[in-house]
């Protein structure tokens, strides 16, 4: 049961972790950004206590924000540690990923450093990996993502909520916290330096050109994409200006860029997010075209700037490279819903696969529908009677009711068997049950039993088209969902994957084989997800028990 939950528990996490991070950017200030980043270690990873240590100009540390302790807050908060005091803890201890671990049994020669901390002494530990309250685990923060660039400050974190210490989920998403907040911090102090910037060219109009060259500054030399756009007018959202930043993560020049607007580069599909969000102070991720053809991830937040107290408006965007976190988000979500040992859809995935195809009202109903329409299809989103009358005029209640729309659904009917055979297609469901693979598992371990389901998991799926699914439940069974099959075409399927598996898997030196028993299944409207893997799984068994047992492996 904890294995079948595990995509749940990884699901709820990867939700927490966004909340968290997209929080980081609602702050309005740099003091509000370093709140929320040691709020979010909190209310978001699992910790009891947090602090947020900032590089100050002259290296040293300062205690910016301190969360889920009053006490704690009290006593660190605007304290300082020396820049020598951190480089030492951060270079000892245990390496995790970017993390750095160190244990109860090597912080007491860190007491006396002049770092700000709340530790208290404690038992030791009643199994390997729980928390001792001398445990000290620190999430440094560079400016240029990972251990990229300069360090720009340090998130402490102790006290998990769960007394452990944090597993590689835990860790991977400290790391992606800190890379974010990183983030945050870095465009909280752009934003507050662009803002000053502003201020003095609304206020100050005898200082113009010592305010535009202060812009220009932060423009051209911002970490990330500025872009200057025309706003109003026929040439709405043309590209005035674009600095360097930008010209790398989209591969273009810019010349060339002044050539387009953002609605030429956007992806087709996220059009309507930027038409969406095109406004002063809108913010969307969308992806935007590289010279190449290749798309990237990126962030826009946009701002109204006036060129003159009474001149033309301007649009400026900022934009950031997301490309990092949408592929981890993506690399998270992937294995929430897949296999990790062979890759294809794991049982939760399937069941929404499936359950998205099915709905609650009966095949039947559509038949009688159909019947009283007078011929007029109930599916069709016109509907349209050969009597001229309502698709609806007296069917099912809805006499003399106006048309109800229908929301294109396809639904699912069972194709008829046997000598009624009318040809009909429908989604058939194909359960797979491998034959004499509990005898392999015993006889040669583990890691051959592993070996054969990654090769089963190969053959069925180069044995299906490209639209039909491929599912691992669990252990050795495994599913196939093949729409617009009738039913000799589910029995030809499965014949032609079982054939597939039969031959000999080799594996470290030896040929080992396995069958397999098929059961077909077909999902209907009115069926739940479970009704019908259930219906395929004892369809299944009923041709198992119809082979000897010598004959299963044979197929």
């Amino acid at each position: 049961m904890e294995t079948e939950s595990e995509p749940y528990v990884r699901l709820a996490t990867l939700r927490q972790l966004h909340r968290v991070v997209a929080e980081l950017n609602t702050a309005r200030s740099l003091a509000d950004t370093l709140q929320t980043v040691a709020d979010g270690a909190v209310n978001g990873l699992g910790f009891e206590l947090s602090a947020v240590n900032l590089v100050r100009p002259d290296g040293d540390l300062v205690v910016a924000a301190v969360a889920g302790s009053a006490g704690a807050e009290a006593l660190m908060a605007g304290r300082v540690g020396s820049r020598s005091s951190w480089d030492r803890r951060l270079s000892m201890g245990e390496r995790w990923g970017d993390l750095c671990f160190i244990p109860y049994t090597e912080g007491w020669v860190l007491d006396d450093d002049d770092v700000p901390q709340w530790h208290t002494a404690g038992p030791a530990p009643r199994f390997p990996d729980e928390w001792h309250p001398m445990d000290r685990l620190f999430a440094p923060m560079y400016t240029a993502g990972n251990g990229g660039g300069e360090l720009l400050g340090v998130i402490s974190v102790d006290r998990p909520r769960n007394g452990r210490r944090p597993g590689p989920w835990g860790q991977e998403a400290l790391q992606m916290y800190a890379f974010q907040s990183a983030i945050a911090i870095s465009n909280a102090r752009l934003r507050a330096n662009m803002q000053r910037a502003l201020v003095r060219l609304e206020r100050e109009q005898q200082a113009l050109r010592a305010s535009e060259e202060s812009f220009r500054q932060a423009f051209e030399y911002a970490p990330s994409g500025m872009a200057v756009a025309e706003m109003g007018g026929d040439q709405h959202g043309r590209l005035l200006r674009t600095n360097d930043a930008l010209c790398r993560l989209l591969g273009r020049t810019a010349s060339g860029l002044r050539r387009y607007s953002f609605s030429d580069l956007v992806h087709p599909e996220d059009i309507g997010t930027l038409l969406r969000t095109s406004a002063e102070g809108g913010r969307a991720e969308l992806r935007l075209a590289r010279r190449d053809g290749s798309y990237v991830w990126v962030s826009l937040r946009n701002s109204v700037v006036a060129d003159t107290a009474d001149g033309p408006r301007y649009l400026l965007t900022h934009v950031e490279d997301i490309e990092e976190r949408k592929r981890h988000e993506l690399q998270l979500a992937h294995r929430a819903s897949h296999d990790s040992l062979t890759g294809l859809p794991n049982s939760a995935e399937l069941r929404a696969r499936l359950g998205a195809r099915l709905c609650s009202r009966p095949a039947g109903s559509l038949a009688d529908a159909y019947a009283s329409s007078g011929g007029a299809d109930p599916r069709d989103p016109h509907g349209f009677r050969p009597d001229g009358k309502e698709p609806f005029d007296g069917v099912d209640g809805f006499e003399g009711k106006a048309p109800v729309p229908f929301d294109h659904h396809v639904h699912l009917v069972a194709p008829a068997d046997g000598p009624a055979d009318d040809g009909s297609k429908g989604l058939a469901v194909l359960f797979c049950d491998l034959d004499g693979f509990k005898s392999i598992n015993d006889r040669f371990g583990h890691n051959t039993g592993d070996a054969v389901l990654i090769e089963v998991a190969r053959r069925l799926t180069s044995g299906v088209r490209d639209g039909d699914t491929v599912a691992r439940l669990g252990g050795d069974e495994f599913v196939v969902l093949a729409d617009g099959l009738g039913t000799a075409d589910a029995q030809d399927l499965a014949v032609r994957l079982r054939n597939a598996i039969i031959p000999p898997i080799r594996v470290e030196g030896r040929a080992v084989r396995v069958g397999a028993s098929f059961g077909i299944g077909w999902a209907s409207c009115g069926m739940t997800a479970e009704e019908v893997l259930e219906s395929a799984d004892q369809r299944m068994y009923v041709e198992k028990r119809s082979r000897s047992k010598a004959n299963r492996r044979a197929g």
